[in-house]
């Protein structure tokens, strides 16, 4: 017996602002312990369309240890305050700062450009975002990266954080307009994934 109600699609629901009720946990944020032998802060702000800087973002990075070995290791959730496990989360601040205590990831493989991969949830956005941080300083493996090669010069700048007096990085997000950010599409349009 065949239904004879036609069933409508409900309108999709952002992922966000929820995050203050179940996804921080103690020590998201360090990937190792403030300090420690290496370890170097990943700072920057998350900034609307209009420029103004987002409130209630979350980020979620992962990347190969300073050795550029992936880790498979557990404690994430869990910090020990000694293991990595390439993996963080942050919560932005209400002036829509992010700040993570890491490594300079290593390349994964010899020339290869390192990078940081990025996770973002804000309001507004019906699905979580996607891109990279390269690091600034080996220009040659820049210049070879698949993806950034891929991308305008003017696009490309957006990927590459700035690296701070005391040796961390800074490296701000657009979710859109002017110096938007590059945001990956794994679904296969656009050069190599970027999503322009």
């Amino acid at each position: 017996m065949s239904n004879p109600t036609k069933l409508i699609p409900t309108p999709g629901q952002t992922v966000g602002p929820f995050y203050g009720y179940a996804l921080p946990y103690t020590k998201d944020r360090e990937l190792l312990a403030p300090g420690s032998p290496g370890s170097i802060r990943l700072q920057g702000t998350v900034y609307d369309g209009a420029g103004h800087p987002i409130p209630d973002a979350i980020l979620e990075i992962w990347q190969a240890d300073a050795d550029g070995k992936v880790p498979h290791r557990t404690g994430s959730l869990v910090r020990d305050g000694y293991t990595f496990t390439g993996f963080g989360r942050s919560a932005v601040g209400n002036t829509g700062v992010f700040t993570f205590t890491t490594v300079n990831p290593g390349p994964t493989e010899e020339g290869a450009a390192p990078f940081i991969a990025v996770a973002v949830f804000a309001r507004g956005l019906m699905n979580r975002l996607f891109t990279r941080i390269y690091l600034p300083e080996d220009e040659a493996a820049l210049a070879a990266d698949p993806l950034l090669r891929s991308l305008d010069p003017e696009r490309r700048r957006t990927l590459i954080a700035r690296r701070d007096a005391d040796g961390g990085l800074t490296w701000d997000i657009r979710l859109q307009g002017d110096g938007e950010t590059v945001f990956l599409d794994f679904e296969g349009a656009g050069p190599e994934g970027a999503s322009q």
